[in-house]
């Protein structure tokens, strides 16, 4: 039999060293083990002698066999003849009595979802301790209340870090509106006021010279506007982490689509500078932004957005935007269909629940095709669509090709299809290649 401990060992752990990432062996945790074969009397003596004990782990043999409770203990102490029934018999008699379901949880369990699961208990368990796993042959006991008030220790911690991002959103964010509200100040001339919008916006596109200095992608971008300002999007951002890629496109075009894809690109890159890697944290902030500019502006555009990750031949994808092309060394096209992968941006406030993201892996040679619906939707004289065909045929022909003769090859297809055609829509092509 188990030697009985005269006092509980206690793990204590300070609430001001807890992070969002905190596990449950990072709590204070209750040490006390007994042989499951003791007399019940031996769980008299503990639960007095440790008042704050919230329940003891049992063993049989060294190793683990349950656990009872000091508030399922004292129940059924306190009924009538209890103690004389289980003081004296073994402690397994009294567990096989008040047998009940027990929470057991590794302890590398994050706080939170500890905590999810706590409370989806039945209301009479509720309050049980749960048995913390910390390796096969180590087991600690976590006082519900401990956990909760670390639960709300953590609900503080993420309030806080959100409230000191989305202080740096709104100052993105005034800078934003301060330029548009001082064009219309001064009372600009339209004609002025778009020139303004799109040199600003030409500015804003990655050069060739940025595009040379990412190693491992070979990237060829194009944007043609219907009008003198576009309401496309496209951004490639080098990071310590990899490299950011985005592309869109809002709906309509004209100035207040153009002020918008500014709006964008200065969110994503404030985003980026905060180092948010989350998918659906980076969309769902980004989102509200936007949201929220969009209604101060008594406006009702939105854009499509797809957001790539790329870090070392792997590229992530999340959002909703036009089919994604992966050219494969050989010409093999596969699509990506993105429709699953997010929710326009500015048209709800809340979008969470629609993120999800992708993986792809590239092989030196293949290719990625980003692009908007000026491209598939460009008609002819006939009124017939480019499409995706046309353009996946364009790009299998050119597969071996670099990425601005990629570029090159698809832009001039679709100039030669359109004609002599008016163009309605913006037009942006974006060609990334893994190199070899």
């Amino acid at each position: 039999m188990l030697e009985s401990k005269p006092l509980a060992k206690f793990d204590s752990s300070s609430l001001e060293t807890l992070h969002l990432d905190s596990t449950l062996q990072d709590l204070s945790l209750y040490e006390f083990e007994i042989e499951v074969s003791s007399p019940g009397s031996l769980l008299v003596e503990t639960f007095s002698g440790n008042p704050l004990l919230p329940g003891v782990i049992l063993i049989e043999n060294n190793s683990f066999f349950g656990m009872i409770s000091r508030r399922h203990f004292l129940e059924i102490m306190s009924r009538p003849y209890g103690i004389e029934l289980f003081s004296r018999r073994p402690i397994q008699a009294l567990y096989d009595f008040i047998r009940t379901d027990i929470l057991c949880c590794s302890g590398d369990t994050p706080i939170f979802d500890a905590a999810r699961r706590c409370l989806q208990r039945s209301p009479e368990l509720l309050y049980e301790p749960i048995v913390v796993a910390l390796d096969d042959r180590s087991y600690r006991l976590l006082d519900v209340h401990k956990l909760l008030i670390a639960q709300s220790r953590l609900y503080e911690l993420a309030t806080l870090l959100l409230r000191e991002r989305t202080d740096e959103l709104d100052r993105a964010n005034a800078e934003v509106m301060e330029l548009n509200e001082r064009l219309k100040a001064e009372n600009l001339r339209l004609g002025a006021e778009v020139e303004v919008a799109r040199k600003l916006q030409q500015m804003l596109l990655p050069t060739e010279k940025d595009l040379e200095r990412i190693p491992e992608l070979d990237i060829a971008g194009y944007m043609e506007p219907a009008d003198e300002v576009g309401g496309d999007y496209y951004d490639i951002l080098p990071h310590s982490g990899g490299v950011k890629i985005g592309i869109g496109d809002v709906t309509g075009h004209g100035l207040e689509s153009g002020v918008l894809t500014i709006m964008v690109q200065t969110a994503i890159r404030t985003l980026l500078a905060t180092k948010e890697t989350d998918p659906v944290r980076f969309l769902s902030t980004l989102n509200r932004t936007i949201y929220d500019n969009v209604q101060r502006m008594n406006s009702d555009r939105y854009l499509t957005l797809a957001v790539l990750d790329y870090c070392q031949g792997e590229l992530r994808l999340s959002g909703q935007h036009e089919d994604v092309l992966i050219v494969r060394r050989g010409g093999t096209i596969e699509r990506i269909d993105t429709v699953d992968l997010g929710f326009p941006i500015g048209l709800d406030r809340h979008i969470s629940d629609f993120i999800s993201e992708v993986s792809v892996r590239l092989q030196p040679g293949d290719t990625v095709i980003l692009y908007t619906d000026g491209i598939t939707e460009a008609e002819n004289e006939d009124g017939d669509l480019y499409g995706l065909d046309r353009l996946r045929d364009i790009a299998r022909c050119h597969w071996d090709k670099s990425a601005r003769e990629i570029r090159q090859a698809i832009v001039g297809d679709v100039r030669q299809y359109i004609g002599n055609q008016k163009v309605y829509d913006d037009i942006t092509l974006l060609v990334l290649k893994q190199k070899t």
